[in-house]
């Protein structure tokens, strides 16, 4: 009788394991789940991605009548350049105020999860510094701040294509999707992808 109960727990035992194992999400899951949201999103939207020898044959340009982005495959970034802007851009060994508009887009939940873009008084403010090519961003002012104040590697990758000034009718817009490991501190706890449009202005 007594064997008859062990072997019943050791059952049971081992059965609630299997089932706890099977319910673990593991880092590989979430990545996985990541790629399978990237993909679908591009499929949904119809998006023709092109390598970044087409985009510097094109002379860093994106054909939005085709709805292209270039990925960038050393950090996963996925981008449109809609308007590359007019002006100057960050000069190497130099840092610039850069005020910029931005609507993120979760790409799991497929919800816009934050924006700046309901007034045109508001509006978030980074210091971006370029050393050697290397772009880096620190937000000072806006709604972004609360998250952390390091702006995510994403939203540098535009930087060397990109103009700024205070030409608002030609200001840069670009279009973004970004790995959870180049994202916000948020993404990359969730390890969430999102979509992005952003506008980047030069700041006084």
């Amino acid at each position: 009788m007594k064997k008859s109960i062990y072997l019943l727990l050791a059952w049971v035992a081992v059965s609630f394991f299997a089932v706890s194992c099977n319910n673990t999400t593991t880092f590989a899951d979430l990545k996985k789940a990541e790629r399978a949201a990237v993909t679908a999103f591009l499929t949904e939207h119809n998006i023709k991605v092109i390598t970044p020898e087409q985009f510097f044959a094109n002379d860093t340009t994106t054909d939005v009548s085709k709805n292209e982005y270039v990925l960038f495959n050393d950090n996963g970034v996925y981008m449109q350049i809609v308007r590359k802007g007019e002006g100057l851009r960050v000069a190497d060994g130099t840092s610039r105020k850069v005020l910029c508009r931005y609507k993120e887009y979760n790409l799991q939940s497929k919800d816009t999860t934050a924006a700046n873009t309901y007034s045109s008084s508001i509006v978030d403010v980074m210091m971006v510094k370029n050393e050697s090519g290397t772009y880096s961003g620190t937000f000072t002012k806006g709604t972004m701040v609360s998250g952390g104040t390091q702006v995510p590697t994403g939203w540098m990758v535009p930087m060397p294509y990109i103009w700024l000034s205070r030409n608002l009718a030609n200001v840069a817009k670009v279009r973004l999707i970004v790995p959870y490991s180049a994202g916000t501190q948020t993404a990359m706890q969730s390890v969430t992808p999102n979509w992005y449009e952003l506008t980047f202005e030069l700041g006084i």
